[in-house]
């Protein structure tokens, strides 16, 4: 499938990898399917794009929640997945959305509304988690810094 985006052009996407959103997500119930998109320009591991099908216009940035905050492990109400099939541990993949304003020091992630995906069945949803522990801006600038100089030694 060809599409053309607003962030990327126009790019190629293997129907097979297309990642179903049953329910949408948060803020955008229409949109509900996406690609996973790399952005091998800017040849950065840490973020990748949701670029939606239905909008191309509408790319957003997430990444594994587990660089930024290596004991992520939210408990999340199995009802709430039920939409996206039975998901074993090895298909399981949890991206998290980044917000990255003007000022680029105060990029955070939110921890609170995490995107789960069943990869074998290519369906996800964006889930709200129960609680305080986890903020829906977590500051990461400062520890995306420290990983790119460990990374460098």
């Amino acid at each position: 499938m060809q599409i053309k985006t607003k962030v990327f052009g126009e790019i190629t996407i293997d129907d097979e990898k297309i990642i179903h959103f049953p329910n949408g997500i948060i803020g955008f119930p229409d949109l509900q399917d996406f690609a996973l998109v790399h952005d091998v320009e800017k040849g950065t591991d840490t973020i990748h794009w949701l670029q939606s099908l239905q909008e191309p216009a509408f790319a957003m940035p997430v990444m594994d929640p587990l660089i930024v905050c290596p004991d992520y492990n939210p408990e999340v109400d199995d009802e709430l997945l039920k939409c996206i099939g039975h998901i074993s541990p090895e298909e399981l993949l949890v991206m998290v959305t980044v917000t990255v304003p003007k000022e680029i020091k105060k990029m955070s992630v939110n921890l609170r509304g995490p995107i789960v995906i069943n990869a074998a069945e290519c369906k996800a949803t964006q889930v709200i988690v129960e609680g305080d522990q986890y903020l829906v801006k977590f500051p990461i600038y400062d520890i995306l810094e420290k990983n790119k100089q460990k990374a460098g030694e």
